[in-house]
């Protein structure tokens, strides 16, 4: 007997808050992008392949990616500057979606024919996006023709939203930890210098400053040389 819709968007529902509860227990942002891909993959009506690009200055960087034929797309958007993916992030639309790879594609001409050697049949693109970031998007593929209906656009949109806050959270996570760590150097490294040579706290972060800025150095750099060493550089 098959279900009705209602039941399978109730096992939609708790395996997204499975995939919540997973994205939030990993260790890294890159950790946390790395599982949204491989979620789409289980999550997602038809699709094969997921990946996950952003745009910054016009420049496309692959950001995750479950094989080398995303990697591939990605780098044809890149050399082509064109694709549902590329426009996803620079029109800030929320999706993008090539029903059919084998149909001429007017709005794609060059990108479209170049999917289709790689095997793909249909795509999907997604922002991925808070109200303070444009994060990137996420790129759906299935080999599969005219794979993605209304629902595996509904999911997906439901899955890139959720995956942009996770990432989002993920990488100020990630952000604060290495701030904590930078500080906890330079403190060490203060620390030395003003028992080593008897300077006062505020004249042994002057050390550091005037150090980092003669040598074009960053800070944490020069506290992390002392900590190593125990001497005052220069």
């Amino acid at each position: 007997m098959s279900e009705v819709p209602g039941e399978v968007w109730e096992q939609f529902a708790i395996a997204v808050a499975e995939m919540a509860r997973d994205l939030l227990a990993q260790d890294s942002a890159q950790g946390t992008l790395d599982r949204v891909v491989e979620h789409a993959k289980v999550l997602i009506d038809g699709c094969d392949e997921a990946g996950i690009l952003t745009v910054r200055q016009g420049e496309v960087h692959a950001l995750a990616a479950t094989s080398d034929v995303v990697r591939r797309s990605d780098r044809f958007q890149q050399d082509l500057r064109e694709g549902p993916c590329f426009d996803a992030v620079t029109d800030r639309q929320q999706i993008y979606a090539i029903e059919d790879l084998r149909e001429p594609n007017k709005k794609w001409p060059r990108f479209a024919p170049e999917l289709r050697k790689l095997g793909m049949g249909s795509m999907m693109g997604f922002l991925l996006f808070t109200e303070e970031d444009n994060l990137g998007a996420l790129n759906v593929y299935s080999n599969t023709p005219g794979a993605f209906g209304e629902n595996a656009r509904r999911a997906g949109w439901i899955l890139a939203s959720h995956a942009a806050v996770a990432f989002s959270a993920a990488r100020t996570h990630q952000q604060l930890s290495h701030a904590m760590e930078t500080r906890h150097e330079i403190g060490e490294a203060m620390g030395i210098l003003m028992e080593r040579y008897g300077l006062t706290e505020d004249s042994a972060f002057k050390v550091l400053k005037k150090t980092s800025q003669d040598r074009n150095v960053k800070l944490r750099e020069i506290a992390r040389q002392i900590c190593r060493t125990g001497e005052k550089p220069g």
